[in-house]
């Protein structure tokens, strides 16, 4: 059985009450962190493999330039139908989660996004690459409210914040462990470490999302010792007994005035959160790449220089057609493809290295972010907490769209970036499961965070269609430079997140409402 919270003895202040904890609170944490921990691998595996895998399954045997278009469409597209089956999973399951328990619904959360993660690597094509993303999504969807949920409710209140802000934070190492792997897989893959395993069919963006398998095991440790929470027990005993408060009800959520007003302006400022982080932050890694893959094509040809004359050969063969091409042409072609082989396995390593540390850097401002935003909003309160993330996230995006230049910059921007924009989520955590009495609290956290996804899913497809489009005549500029106006057009967004706070309650030092 569950702990209740010892809110009798001395409570300690700050990251101090961690030492509250008693081992089978330890055990709660320990058990939702690490399910958030591998929902959000998952995901960072998806966002990682998106181009490299789409590209595999939609350019083959297109010209250079329908590629393209059809890579860009397709890596759009997948995002959004993810963050579409996200935003329904999340509306689904949080609704089980007041209904069937925190436990169970964690449990079968679990099952979904792993199942489907691994099969996403047997995908022949574009739809069911992104049927599977789909299917994928309504796991992830699910997993955030239950594992937040039953966290709020088994903690002592004064180390609440505290806890459900460590486990936000730790998601950052599920991001970080699937950049490690992409970075390894992708670097073995490049210099052939992988044959045999393609020679069967699997790449390792396919291997990747094979290893998305492996959360399933968690389910183990979750049905032998986990308990539902003693308030969820007794909020189910009293809608069991005719008292007319229903568990998991959106009726019931909208009815009351009071929670309608909670549901609505929380999922507006989630929202802000999700445009951000999904339609903008995760895209600095493509960013990145228009900007520097020039360089590495520069810098390949200056350490893999070919014999004296033989590029000049080279370029003069390859503007004839085939039919055209002399004997002297072929030897040229055939001398220069060794040359030629080193500088595009250099241009792909540095691809795979740099989208890597991209994603780690951005993780680990994260994690310092998301740890940061919990001794704020205990020191300043929560709305403060939250007006200092959404300018500080709308700087940072700001910042790295416009000013990155150097592979420094990548480093620190990403960093920077990464503690502004994702220091947001790491409140998402702590406030919307204190807006909602027990019998609705999955419910309306999962409604808040999850419903702007539906919305928050044309993101990316805005950000394409600034880029493509609207900024497109930037791009005499400069390749980068559409991508660059767009994301700084779309940090207008967070404007909409200090809006809705002042109707929103503070609620710092107060109990969660039963």
């Amino acid at each position: 059985m569950s702990v209740a919270p010892d809110d009798t003895a001395a409570p300690r202040t700050g990251w101090a009450s961690l030492r509250d904890l008693n081992r089978y609170q330890w055990f709660v944490f320990a058990v939702a962190a690490i399910a958030w921990m591998a929902d959000c691998m998952d995901q960072q595996l998806f966002n990682l493999a998106r181009n490299i895998s789409v590209t595999d399954l939609v350019a083959g045997g297109l010209a250079p330039d329908e590629a393209k278009k059809a890579v860009d469409f397709w890596s759009t597209m997948a995002t959004a139908v993810f963050l579409i089956g996200w935003a329904t999973g999340g509306l689904t399951f949080g609704m089980f989660g007041d209904r069937i328990g925190r436990v169970r619904t964690l449990t079968y959360t679990i099952l979904l996004y792993s199942v489907f993660t691994g099969l996403s690597a047997f995908s022949q094509g574009p739809y069911d690459y992104c049927a599977y993303r789909f299917l994928t999504g309504l796991g992830v969807g699910g997993v955030f409210a239950a594992a937040v949920a039953l966290l709020a409710e088994t903690m002592p209140a004064n180390a609440r914040p505290f806890t459900l802000g460590l486990m936000q934070a730790l998601s950052a190492v599920g991001n970080c462990t699937a950049a490690l792997l992409f970075i390894s897989l992708g670097l073995l893959e490049l210099y052939g470490y992988l044959d045999g395993l393609k020679s069967v069919g699997l790449s390792a963006w396919r291997v990747l999302f094979l290893i998305g398998i492996f959360p399933a095991l968690l389910v183990i440790f979750i049905q032998r010792r986990l308990a539902e929470p003693e308030s969820w027990v007794r909020a189910k005993a009293a809608a069991d007994a005719g008292t007319g408060k229903k568990l998991g009800s959106y009726g019931e959520l909208f009815g009351n005035p009071v929670t309608r007003r909670h549901a609505i302006l929380g999922m507006l400022l989630a929202f802000v959160g999700v445009v951000g982080l999904w339609g903008i932050g995760f895209f600095s890694v493509d960013l990145q790449q228009k900007i520097f893959r020039p360089i590495y094509a520069q810098e390949a040809v200056e350490r893999y220089p070919a014999p004296a004359g033989l590029e000049e050969a080279v370029k003069a063969a390859r503007e004839k057609p085939e039919s055209g091409r002399t004997a002297a042409d072929a030897a040229a072609l055939e001398q220069f493809a060794p040359t030629d082989k080193e500088r595009g396995q250099y241009v792909k390593g540095q691809v795979i290295i740099w989208a890597g540390v991209t994603s780690l850097s951005i993780n680990v401002g994260a994690f310092f972010g998301m740890s940061g935003f919990s001794w704020l909003s205990s020191r300043v309160g929560r709305r403060p907490a939250f007006v200092v993330a959404f300018v500080a996230a709308a700087g940072s995006v700001a910042l790295l769209f416009m000013g990155l230049q150097t592979r420094t910059d990548v480093v620190w921007m990403s960093t920077l970036m990464g503690f502004c924009l994702l220091a947001l989520f790491g409140g998402y955590a702590i406030y919307l499961p204190e807006l909602f009495p027990t019998r609705l609290r999955a419910t309306g956290t999962s409604f808040c965070y999850n419903v702007g996804r539906f919305i928050a899913a044309s993101g990316p497809l805005a950000l394409g269609y600034l880029t493509a489009t609207v900024f497109a005549y930037t791009a005499s500029e400069g390749a980068d430079m559409p991508s660059r106006y767009a994301g700084l057009a779309m940090c207008g967004i967070f404007v909409l997140g200090l809006a809705v706070l002042p109707f929103l309650p503070e609620t710092k030092d107060k109990p969660l409402p039963e």
